[in-house]
């Protein structure tokens, strides 16, 4: 008998989508390794000459003039891409797409970014006759994920589900399922034995996480961080941004016995599970991840538009704070003085169990009609395990 085979297709814009789109396919292979995934950055595929260069201008747009990029969020933030736009790119970027999809004949496709979303829009309408999904990888529903040839959407919160009812689609396409993070997030490990195998100290720790491109914040912060890093332990993860990585380790300031610096690192959730607060930027990955080991967060520099409102959706349910060097001075009293009873907060879990880690692999098994006894299974033990319920910050 054939297995099943899904087709999920992401873009490069940020790390987020494609990591979802990963997050999905590994979550999928461990609850039903009979079914077959595939992730393709659809544009970069395709194009792999053009596309490059129009990330790079993406990503020098969004550090250099973040808010233009949130102008043009909310003034289309209501509006899906029309169909010039869906023909222009499949003109310049997509037209092969199609021979793709015949190539590896999937049962179901499955798009993590607006633009392939589009696209695949597009081929529906003229004959494709394969199931499309759309999972939105982010805190809020901008239009341009909205197409009418989407056959579903899988959504973060039930928020996002009644943006996209108020637009007009059906809510029986709507299904809450949580954003998907890789089966590394869904349990916790001994704090302590991962400090040793990671080299780290044993004492309060805290996990800064530049965003996948490295972006970093201003002195007055970098200040607070380091007043007591003779007490407190600093891991810095700056993404891809290898210029920066070797400008902080030549930082006299930075170096520290408990001071880490890294650059792009496979490890983030050893990297959480041995640390006890997170700074980081609002992406919907990130915020996700963080969410589902359970560790209080603090939020810089949101990008205006999605991360906005991600850094809103976790700071109005008291899982987050929004950084600022009277916050970080906080925490880091918080740390010293209170360690055990923050660590037993997070160990009765922060996450919801709405938001169980699994939930979006076992609704895309149960859209391919496969059984999903596993998932159901090893999800209900963990919630049984955990005794879980809602627990919020308290500084």
């Amino acid at each position: 008998m054939r297995k099943k085979r899904v087709l999920l297709f992401s873009e490069g814009f940020g790390t987020g989508h494609t990591g979802a789109a990963y997050a999905l396919a590994e979550g999928i292979k461990l609850l039903n390794p009979d079914v077959q995934c595939r992730v393709i950055e659809l544009g970069k595929f395709l194009n792999p000459t053009v596309a490059p260069w129009i990330l790079s201008a993406y990503r020098k747009t969004v550090s250099s003039q973040p808010k233009l990029v949130g102008m043009m969020y909310k003034t289309q933030y209501d509006k899906s891409l029309n169909r010039l736009t869906k023909l222009a790119l499949h003109r310049i970027f997509y037209t092969h797409a199609s021979q793709v999809i015949e190539q590896l004949k999937p049962d179901l496709i499955i798009c993590t970014h607006p633009i392939p979303g589009a696209v695949i829009s597009r081929l529906k309408r003229r004959g494709l006759n394969v199931p499309l999904y759309t999972l939105i990888t982010d805190y809020d529903a901008h239009g341009s994920w909205v197409n009418s040839e989407v056959n579903g959407y899988l959504v973060s919160t039930p928020r996002v589900k009644s943006i996209l009812t108020g637009r007009g689609i059906d809510p029986e396409l709507v299904t809450v399922t949580g954003i998907p993070v890789h089966p590394k997030f869904w349990e916790r490990s001994n704090k302590t034995v991962l400090r040793k195998e990671l080299g780290l100290s044993d004492i309060p720790t805290v996990l800064i996480m530049g965003g996948g491109w490295g972006l970093m914040f201003g002195k007055k912060i970098m200040n607070s961080l380091t007043a007591r890093m003779g007490e407190i332990q600093l891991i810095f993860c700056m993404g891809s941004n290898d210029k920066l990585v070797a400008k902080m380790r030549a930082n006299p300031l930075l170096q520290h016995p408990n001071v880490k610096i890294l650059g792009y690192s496979s490890e983030i959730n050893k990297l959480m599970d041995a640390s006890d607060l997170l700074i980081t930027k609002p992406g919907g990955m990130t915020c996700t991840e963080g969410q589902a080991k359970g560790i209080p967060m603090l939020f810089y520099k949101a990008i205006p538009g999605q991360e906005e409102k991600n850094c809103q959706y976790f700071v109005e349910l008291g899982l987050a704070e929004v950084l600022d060097s009277t916050v970080v001075n906080k925490w880091f009293s918080l740390l010293l003085r209170e360690y055990a009873a923050l660590e037993e907060q997070r160990r009765r879990r922060l996450a919801p169990d709405r938001h169980q880690p699994s939930n979006c692999a076992t609704t895309v098994l149960e859209i391919l009609g496969n059984t999903v006894d596993r998932a159901r299974e090893a999800q209900g033990s963990r919630a049984q395990a955990r005794n879980e319920e809602p627990v919020y910050l308290t500084p």
